[in-house]
């Protein structure tokens, strides 16, 4: 009797191993086929779906996973045929590239043209870069209105260039230069810069940017999100803190979808504020949502300076502001207006130089 019952225990053990490494040989043969797939992209029919989740998306939580593609627009290309050339099978790049965190910001060494342009050799002319070993996800104008700020212009250059080369983002910066004296107008430089950029590359996002303020974090992503993107969330000058709930000023991002659903930016607010909370209103309006990252990402620093000269406070923002639903389908991208004088590739980035009007005369009061 003891002797067949433990001939069944020992029978239920044996059993009982053989499943457990049945079950260890599929899940080995899972993921090998998994991996493998990834890798060779012979599965894409089938993994397409489960992969775009993994990795596409706001970017703020990506995977890291790379895919590889091969070119099968030439005529009779198969994937045995791309294989036998030899040819590199080149990744996605990471949606969170590694070695990236807080950076020591400061403006009190002195900066040159010549050690900028020495500093990123892998820049071409016009300040347009693409990561060679990996193929990037968006490609990105990013915008500057100027007019007078050549100093900080060789600060943001030294410091933002190695963040986006890092950041691995196929990019082109493009300064606006507002000629003449009249009151500025930073929105329609915008809506110039966006409409310009465009003539020279299909890009898809665009990344609107005061040259005085520089990040202080590479983790801060040059990118395009799921929705509008605002960047400079905590600025020194503010304490490191979101000013207010609507504040969507210094540095934002939209896709060309995006972009185009709000009508771009207003070009009816000439002289320092206002605009900012007109495109905030804009988004809202259209149904969207202000994306931001973590506070402690968002840190930018300013260069000090004064008030520009013919950039004084329009007194009339706070009226313009409260009418945007009425003003936005009218006043945007639509019915924008302007000269170009002069387009000018320098190494570093494009200088487009343009004349944009003058501010209607203010009411009488009374």
């Amino acid at each position: 009797m003891t002797r067949l019952m433990l001939g069944r225990t020992l029978e239920r053990i044996c059993k009982g191993v053989m499943l457990l490494c049945l079950l260890h040989f599929l899940i080995m043969m899972i993921l090998y086929f998994d991996v493998y797939s990834q890798r060779f992209d012979l599965f894409s029919r089938f993994n397409n779906g489960r992969n775009g989740s993994r990795n596409n998306g706001s970017g703020a939580a990506g995977s890291g996973h790379h895919f590889y593609y091969y070119n099968l627009s030439r005529p009779n290309a198969t994937l045995a045929s791309y294989l036998a050339t030899g040819e590199q099978l080149v990744p996605v790049c990471s949606q969170r590239p590694i070695r990236l965190g807080r950076l020591l910001i400061e403006f009190s060494s002195q900066m040159t043209m010549e050690r900028v342009q020495k500093e990123n050799p892998n820049v071409t002319e016009g300040g347009r870069y693409t990561p060679h070993d990996c193929r990037p996800r968006w490609k990105v104008a990013i915008i500057i209105p100027f007019r007078h700020r050549e100093h900080h212009l060789k600060y943001w250059l030294h410091y933002l260039h190695p963040i986006l080369r890092r950041q691995k983002i196929d990019y082109g910066i493009y300064i606006i230069n507002q000629l003449g004296e009249d009151t500025f107008n930073r929105a329609k430089l915008l809506n110039v810069g966006y409409t310009e950029a465009l003539k020279e590359a299909e890009y898809d996002c665009f990344i609107f940017s005061d040259v005085d303020l520089i990040p202080m974090d590479d983790r801060n992503l040059y990118h395009c999100y799921d929705q509008p993107r605002h960047f400079a969330i905590a600025m020194d000058k503010f304490g490191f803190r979101l000013p207010y709930a609507g504040y969507f000023g210094g540095v934002s991002g939209l896709s060309k979808k995006q972009f185009l659903k709000i009508n771009g930016f207003p070009n009816e607010y000439w002289g320092w504020g206002g605009e900012d909370d007109d495109i905030y209103n804009r988004i809202t309006l259209s149904g969207m949502k202000v994306s931001r990252p973590d506070i402690r990402i968002g840190r930018y620093r300013m260069i000090k300076h004064e008030r520009d000269k013919h950039n004084e406070a329009n007194p009339q923002r706070f009226n313009k502001i409260q009418n945007t639903k009425n003003t936005m389908k009218k006043d945007g991208i639509s019915f924008l207006t302007y000269r170009l004088v002069q387009v000018k590739k320098h190494p570093l980035y494009t200088n487009i130089s343009v004349e944009i009007g003058k501010p209607p005369p203010r009411p009488v009061k009374g």
